[in-house]
């Protein structure tokens, strides 16, 4: 089911603080889109960084993670061990199940949080939520979205584009990729799509067209 599309019939003004989500696959270019969407001047919520701020010691996540998945998933130094992590929830989907429930409510409160303020002075907001399109997470968020905006691109490019980060080998990039609905089951919940198989500036040139008809209220 898709997200509800705004109107702007007659005279009526365009509609401020309209909030949208933005997603699409691993490496399909959501960071640069966001970037760019800031170089507009359009607030971006994103849920990556909210996400690393609740596992900071002290945040508010860390040590239900390290309840549930033990001292092997924290530093000597008692930060989070990212990689050792990374490993358990690719190696077993109940583990992941039992990290998304334990993160994901966290991020969407703060999520929501900074939408509602950001979008006192803004043309639209955008929320930036990798996992949209997975079911448990579209629930969630789908009621207090007003539209959403896929960022595509072919799975070779993503594939390659995920190569090219420190730290991951070729099985590492198959499994973040297989653990991700596809780009069909994104589109179902999309309003607007961007193609990210090109170059970054015809990317930026989407971008440019879709701000111009959000702004009108489209």
């Amino acid at each position: 089911m898709s997200a509800p599309r705004p109107t702007n019939e007659g005279s009526t003004p365009p509609r401020r603080g309209r909030v949208f989500g933005l997603t699409g696959g691993i490496a399909s270019g959501k960071s640069l889109a966001g970037h760019h969407f800031e170089a507009l001047g359009v607030p971006v919520i994103d849920t990556d960084a909210i996400s690393r701020e609740l596992v900071e010691p002290g945040g508010a996540c860390l040590e239900a993670i390290r309840h549930r998945f033990g001292e092997a998933v924290l530093t000597s130094g008692g930060r989070l061990d990212r990689d050792a992590l990374r490993r358990r929830i690719l190696a077993d989907a109940h583990e992941r199940a039992a990290l998304e429930a334990i993160m994901h409510p966290a991020i969407r409160r703060e999520a929501r949080r900074q939408a509602r303020e950001a979008a006192r002075n803004a043309p639209y907001v955008l929320v930036v939520v990798p996992l949209l399109a997975e079911p448990a997470v579209w629930s969630a968020y789908r009621d207090w979205l007003d539209g959403v905006i896929t960022l595509v691109a072919p799975l070779a490019v993503r594939r390659d584009r995920l190569l090219a980060r420190p730290g991951l080998d070729a099985g590492q990039a198959d499994a973040l990729i297989a653990a991700q609905v596809d780009d069909q089951a994104r589109r179902r919940i999309s309003d607007h799509t961007l193609d990210n198989s090109g170059s970054p500036e015809a990317l930026r040139q989407q971008i440019d067209a879709l701000d111009r008809m959000l702004r009108r209220g489209r």
